[in-house]
């Protein structure tokens, strides 16, 4: 199995950034590409933006595009998401996912991932 751990969420205001990291322990040779998505109180959980295992095709949200970054780290099994210019609707539970190196799956949907994080809040004040 593989483990997904997210830090760095916390409080920041309108125009702040955070740095989000998604350590994965494990059968960690196992992962492929991995994604972020997040959830607000009340709404369905949202694709974020994607890499690829390769790090070759990275999407976006057109709601975060030139906001966030993701980026990984395989000799390390970490990935990140830097998050820029932060708005009061980026407010949610922000989650890691990863899916199984080798499957067919589709980036912005949540069911193609096999492995989830437990989620970090992040809270943007206006």
């Amino acid at each position: 199995q593989v483990q997904l751990v997210e830090s760095g969420g916390g409080l920041v205001q309108a125009g702040g950034s955070l740095r989000l990291s998604c350590a994965a322990s494990g059968r960690t040779f196992s992962t492929g590409a991995m994604g972020w998505f997040r959830q607000a109180p009340g709404k369905e959980r949202e694709f974020v933006a994607h890499i690829s295992w390769s790090g070759g095709r990275i999407d976006y949200a057109d709601s975060v595009k030139g906001r966030f970054t993701i980026s990984r780290d395989t000799a390390k099994n970490t990935g990140y998401l830097q998050m820029n210019s932060l708005k009061p609707e980026d407010t949610a539970v922000y989650y890691c996912a990863a899916v199984t190196r080798g499957s067919t799956y589709y980036y912005a949907n949540s069911r193609s991932y096999d492995y989830w994080g437990q989620g970090t809040q992040v809270t943007v004040s206006s």
